[in-house]
């Protein structure tokens, strides 16, 4: 798509209600990875702009323009971001689909829609979730009250821009909090263009501001802020590492991290027909590249049936064809960046030194288009202390590992450091639930790859993540503080 065809779109931060240029005057760069074209140049915050944007956010908290408004209130607001967000979808997907190079149906079918229902859910609870009576005796009344947190900081990943940036935002100013975002600096724009669009529904000047800029710059500073009274970070598990530091060198903000994982899908011999075993286990791998926290990167199989499944999925590649984001027949885009692409080629070179055998891909795709696109790849042979199976790749890359028990599938299975999803496939009912409970991990799909919906909690265990979760009312409840009031009644 040439610039002058883009959908409209801001490059500066958001802060206190208006649109301004980075303290430092500097900007970055954000390109197309299909093609490595520049698309625009997006303000470069820092700490100055982190420090305007969280006394922007403390001031509209404590004047309580938006914390003390009444529940209903705010829900109508919510309710009318929700509308100008899905009027204003197709503009979104776009922005999304050219600067994090999703296929463009995945961001009109799946993360806009959710978005958008993201808005609506929270929106809907704000009026609908009550406190409580503690069961005193007549001298007293004890009263247990939900009161928002303060001051929200929201670090979001690259890989789902619009969706990730919902899963934080709704929940948090539904509790009636102020935030400051900070996008990644590979997908601002759709971010952006959230914060115009709140505005203009009727979110109050100061509650919801963005800030574009580098993680070390823009992000530290957001996590050592004395003035932000919680951070709410999805990413890597190595930055994740950084803001319980930040916490623990600042005011010990209260931080929830959902990082990285490895997930397996785990196909037991009795496993259901393995047509759909091959289409949720590509689905599992290979969606959004596979540029996916709860990506479904090792399949674990039985022996029995590991030979006929590696065919079909090796077959079931064609469905997957690599191409162009903004080409509707897409459905595997390129990686984020140009070193994000030597990451994934060098891992797949490793597991070629690793002993692994490449089933299919193995290679860069569409070398002359000047992306950053990666064949999607299966590895058959794989050990569980190969890098390509402890190791997030965050690429389209399958490692098949065999086993020939139940119990070695388990322990194949949970032999990671992570534990953000996992899967299980198999007919019988008692099995799917003795597995379901043995996998650790925060998510479990039996004979689906599935992270649930926006009524189910979205997070994980071991080093994939604590301190909260997305989605669910479990989401809502983490941007709250409990406070006990108590009151001596006289008799």
């Amino acid at each position: 798509m040439a610039i002058a065809a883009l959908p409209r779109f801001r490059t500066q931060a958001f802060i206190d209600g208006a649109f301004r240029d980075a303290s430092s005057g500097e900007t970055f760069e954000t390109e197309n990875p299909a093609s490595g074209e520049v698309i625009a140049r997006v303000a470069s915050g820092d700490a100055r702009d982190i420090d305007l944007a969280v006394a922007a956010a403390r001031r509209s908290f404590d004047d309580g323009r938006w914390s003390r408004r009444a529940p209903a209130e705010r829900k109508k607001v919510l309710l009318r971001l929700a509308d100008l967000l899905e009027a204003n979808a197709e503009e979104l997907a776009t922005l999304d689909a050219l600067e994090a190079g999703k296929p463009i149906t995945d961001c009109r079918e799946v993360d806009l829609p959710d978005s958008i229902k993201t808005f609506r859910w929270y929106a809907e609870a704000i009026d609908k979730i009550f406190d409580a009576v503690a069961p005193t005796g007549p001298e007293a009344l004890g009263l247990i009250v939900r009161e928002p947190i303060g001051v929200v900081g929201a670090v979001l990943p690259w890989n789902f821009p619009i969706l990730m940036a919902a899963w934080k935002v709704a929940p948090a100013l539904a509790a009636g909090n102020t935030m400051v975002v900070k996008p990644s600096r590979l997908t601002s724009l759709s971010t952006i263009r959230m914060a115009e669009l709140a505005a203009e529904a009727g979110v109050p000047d100061g509650v919801l501001n963005v800030v574009p800029g580098a993680g070390a710059g823009a992000g530290a500073a957001l996590g050592r802020h004395m003035d932000v009274d919680k951070v709410t970070f999805t990413g890597s598990t190595e930055v994740g590492r950084l803001f319980l530091t930040y916490s623990a060198e600042s005011n010990l903000k209260e931080v929830t991290l959902e990082c990285g994982g490895k997930s397996p899908a785990l196909v037991l011999g009795d496993a259901p027909d393995l047509d759909l075993v091959t289409e949720q286990v590509l689905f599992g791998a290979l969606v959004n590249m596979g540029e996916n926290c709860s990506a479904g990167s090792r399949l674990i199989v039985h022996e029995s049936v590991q030979d006929e499944l590696i065919a079909r999925l090796a077959e079931g590649l064609k469905a997957w064809p690599v191409g162009d984001p903004m080409d509707e027949a897409t459905r595997v885009g390129p990686m984020i960046e140009r070193p994000h692409l030597d990451k994934v080629m060098g891992y797949i070179e490793r597991g070629r030194n690793e002993g692994a055998h490449v089933v299919s891909g193995g290679e860069r795709a569409l070398p002359d288009s000047g992306g950053y696109f990666v064949a999607p790849t299966i590895f058959d042979g794989v050990r569980n202390d190969m890098s390509i199976a402890s190791e997030e790749i965050f690429g389209p890359v399958l490692s098949t590992i065999s086993f020939s028990s139940e119990e070695e599938g388990i322990r194949l299975a949970n032999e990671t450091d992570y534990g953000l999803a996992a899967s299980v496939f198999t007919r019988d009912l008692d099995t799917a639930f003795r597995v379901s409970r043995a996998l650790r991990a925060g998510t479990v799909g039996v004979n689906a790859y599935s992270e649930g919906d926006i009524t189910t909690p979205f997070g994980g265990y071991k080093q994939s993540g604590f301190g909260g979760r997305d989605k669910g009312l479990e989401a809502l409840e983490q941007y709250t503080e409990k406070k006990t009031i108590w009151v001596a009644l006289r008799s």
